[in-house]
């Protein structure tokens, strides 16, 4: 069987499944791609292995249990670099990479039903103290502009950096969220994904004094101009979830360590380091928090769905976190009378 595979490095392979996907998935699912497959061609590295034709169920199994071990990762997160992993070698498999029906030899991590599902995510109380602190100290900084729009928005970091100045309509209260992949800010759902969104005075009035006050005034390479700026044009992902990471520190607003650090000495106190800190968030994080408390305040699921462009089996296996108490008492309101 091996005599009727081609060689091929597993670096390699890499690069050419993700040229074969790159006109089938958006940019942000193929960095996705590139993230979770890493992790794989890290493993090939320090075992050695740069031949996919080399690669067996044993093996994989010996990368499952690295990953795992390397990253300590939790179920449902090393499910998903399988999974990952799973749809590569089939793929491989289509060009004489590996032998025939080797995706089926990865075995997938049994899951809990609590470990489908990630809790960490913005509570309303810590989102309106990081709001509050903001307000009073940063007011329409760009990272105060950023934290408004997405708490109040719930909106993905994709759509977020797809945002344009002429996006934003002070008149009507809204933002307007478009798919535009020809001038590099393509929606995750594509034009599935457009869609209007209502906002309050509060976030209009935050916007504005930012784009007035502290926007810098420049355009990207397609020439159009970013809501959210550097000095060199739009922001890109990873400075976003720095000012995320910055700002979700309990240290950074105001709040009592809960993790005993000395701040002087803390690893997430400089520069580059607040990712470090085990209470900060991803902006992924603020939309699951933020779609929660739209659904606690007694919003319409349909209503939210529509809001945040997620699905309604989605956003109730992997949006809502309110807890079945909530839940409940909600329900009590619609019966009572009844």
């Amino acid at each position: 069987m091996t005599d009727a595979l081609e060689p091929i490095s597993p670096a390699e392979a890499k690069e050419m499944y993700l040229q074969a996907r790159r006109h089938e998935v958006s940019e942000s699912t193929l960095s996705g791609y590139h993230y979770r497959l890493v992790h794989f061609i890290r493993w090939c590295d320090s075992t050695g292995l740069d031949n996919m034709n080399d690669l067996t169920g044993r093996k994989l199994q010996k990368f499952k249990t690295w990953r795992r071990d390397d990253g300590d990762l939790k179920p449902i997160t090393l499910q998903g670099n399988l999974d990952a992993l799973r749809v590569f070698i089939r793929w491989c498999e289509s060009i004489d990479a590996v032998r025939p029906g080797l995706h089926e030899k990865i075995v997938m991590p049994v899951l809990k039903k609590t470990d489908e599902q990630s809790e960490q995510i913005l509570r309303r109380e810590r989102a309106e103290e990081i709001l509050d602190h903001l307000c009073k100290f940063e007011y329409a900084s760009r990272r105060h502009a950023i934290v408004e729009i997405l708490w109040h928005t719930g909106i993905r970091l994709g759509a977020l950096l797809s945002l344009d100045v002429a996006d934003y309509d002070g008149e009507d209260e809204r933002l307007s969220v478009r798919h535009r992949p020809s001038t590099e800010t393509p929606l995750k759902n594509g034009t599935e994904g457009e869609r209007m969104i209502a906002l309050n005075a509060d976030t209009c009035r935050v916007i504005e004094d930012y784009v007035d006050h502290h926007r810098h005034d420049v355009t990207d390479d397609p020439g159009r101009e970013p809501l959210l700026t550097t000095k060199n044009g739009r922001m890109a992902r990873a400075s976003v979830r720095d000012e995320v990471y910055r700002v979700t520190r309990p240290c950074y607003y105001g709040a009592d360590c809960p993790h005993d650090r000395d701040p002087e000495e803390c690893e997430a106190g400089g520069y580059g380091g607040w990712s470090k800190c085990p209470s900060s968030l991803t902006p992924h994080q603020i939309r699951r928090g933020s779609i929660t408390h739209f659904l606690t305040e007694d919003v319409p699921e349909k209503v939210v769905s529509d809001r945040m462009n997620v699905g309604l089996d989605v956003l109730d296996k992997h949006y809502d976190k309110r807890s079945e108490e909530v839940k409940m008492e909600q329900r009590r309101d619609y019966l009572d009378g009844l």
